[in-house]
């Protein structure tokens, strides 16, 4: 036994390459990064990085619940922005929504994505 467990939903946005939506590993759970994809159409969801971030948290949040956790159990997360700068305010307007205080740790990059304008990953924490 690998000691992993996939998670998959057909409520989040299915992987287009190589990857699992999300892996439990002992009391955490690792996403792979999530864009604003409908989960139904494949589709970019929104033209800005609100309205996109607003997609990539529903994915995130389905993936989640597979193993029955919210985005209070998010401990980490990486977010990758096509336009630091720009639409940093933005985009941390509607992903501070989601979440309490404390809220999980970030780390926020400038990234060349691939026809979208963000794209986030967690890690979260649930104990057995």
């Amino acid at each position: 036994m690998s000691g992993k467990q996939e998670l998959l939903t057909d409520e989040g946005a299915a992987p287009i390459g190589a990857y699992s939506q999300g892996l439990v590993v002992g009391d955490f759970v690792y996403t792979s990064g999530a864009g604003p994809l409908d989960p139904t159409t494949g589709e970019v969801v929104g033209t800005d990085v609100a309205e996109q971030t607003h997609q990539v948290m529903r994915n995130l949040g389905a993936i989640l619940a597979v193993h029955g956790l919210g985005f209070d159990d998010v401990v980490k997360s990486t977010v990758h922005l096509q336009h630091l700068k720009r639409d940093f305010a933005a985009y941390n307007e509607v992903y501070k929504s989601y979440f309490t205080k404390p809220y999980p740790v970030r780390t926020t990059v400038g990234s060349d994505l691939m026809d979208i304008l963000v794209e986030i990953d967690f890690v979260a924490y649930k104990p057995r």
